[in-house]
């Protein structure tokens, strides 16, 4: 896609009318959401204004149609790629984004114009067994509505994060493939979160608990996951291993929950031990 890219940099009207075409259309707010990643990391903020605005109206009048989710993406990238474009720093980046996502949770963003109410209901319909879960459920003093409304705001939120990052690695793919030939590699390969990073999301995951901010909690691990991810991709370049292993562990990634909680306590290790900087010395 990198002919693609040099096209877009080309000028702003390319990027402005690339942006805003991609929005409009279902499912390709993801390209939206990198074209104006990759040009905020270029030329910054005010520049890429034209191009942020061009990939947030339509997606503004998708959240006008119900569905949220392209405006999200495309603001929590564009906020990430000004945080990676000052302080040059991805784990910075993905703190920021994590706490963005997380307030969107905990304002309802993510949560249906109508709430869940109609929803559940129609699950009662559609099945006698969720029916009598959900009355059990209400019987034990739980609040089904209520925790509905929680798990459909995050689980939206979570996966919009996750598509806000990857949004904001294919465009800094893109600028690294033009300006910089092996620079996001190098750079992916090197995600490591610092101790103190890791300290300030352990806090901010205990915050949330205490507080009664349960998105601040669910979303504060999305760095740790991104940074694990980082690790693998590391340890295979450094090995020379070959790329199916990759493809190999994308598939248990998504397919077996044990596979993330590997990750994440990978991610944890390497913030206080180095793996990647162990294994280079012992070669």
């Amino acid at each position: 896609m990198l002919p693609f890219a040099r096209w877009l940099m080309r000028g702003a009207p390319q990027a402005v009318a690339a942006a805003a075409i991609a929005a409009l259309v279902p499912w390709l707010f993801w390209l939206s959401a990198a074209i104006a990643a990759l040009v905020t990391l270029r030329r910054g903020m005010s520049p890429a204004l034209p191009v942020i605005l061009a990939a947030a109206l339509p997606a503004g009048w998708w959240w006008m149609q119900g569905d949220v989710i392209p405006l999200a993406c495309v603001l929590l990238a564009t906020l990430m790629a000004v945080v990676l474009r000052a302080r040059a720093s991805w784990s910075e980046a993905l703190i920021v984004g994590a706490l963005a996502a997380a307030g969107m949770v905990q304002l309802g963003v993510f949560v249906p114009p109508g709430g869940v109410g109609p929803l559940l209901e129609q699950l009662r319909q559609s099945s006698a067994e969720v029916d009598a879960m959900l009355r059990e459920l209400a019987n034990q003093g739980i609040a089904t509505e209520q925790v509905a409304t929680l798990l459909v705001g995050g689980v939206t939120g979570l996966m919009v994060s996750l598509a806000a990052v990857g949004c904001l690695a294919l465009g800094r793919a893109w600028q690294a493939g033009l300006y910089n030939p092996g620079g996001f590699r190098e750079e992916f390969h090197g995600l490591r979160l610092a101790p103190r990073e890791f300290a300030i999301l352990l806090a901010l995951g205990i915050m949330g608990l205490a507080l009664g901010l349960p998105a601040l909690a669910m979303l504060t691990w999305v760095p740790l996951l991104i940074a694990g991810i980082a690790l693998i991709h590391g340890i295979i370049g450094i090995k020379g291993m070959n790329g199916l292993w990759l493809v190999a562990f994308y598939v248990l990634l998504i397919a077996t929950w044990p596979t993330i909680l590997i990750v994440l306590l990978l991610a944890v290790i390497d913030s206080f031990a180095d793996l990647r900087g162990r294994l280079a010395r012992s070669d």
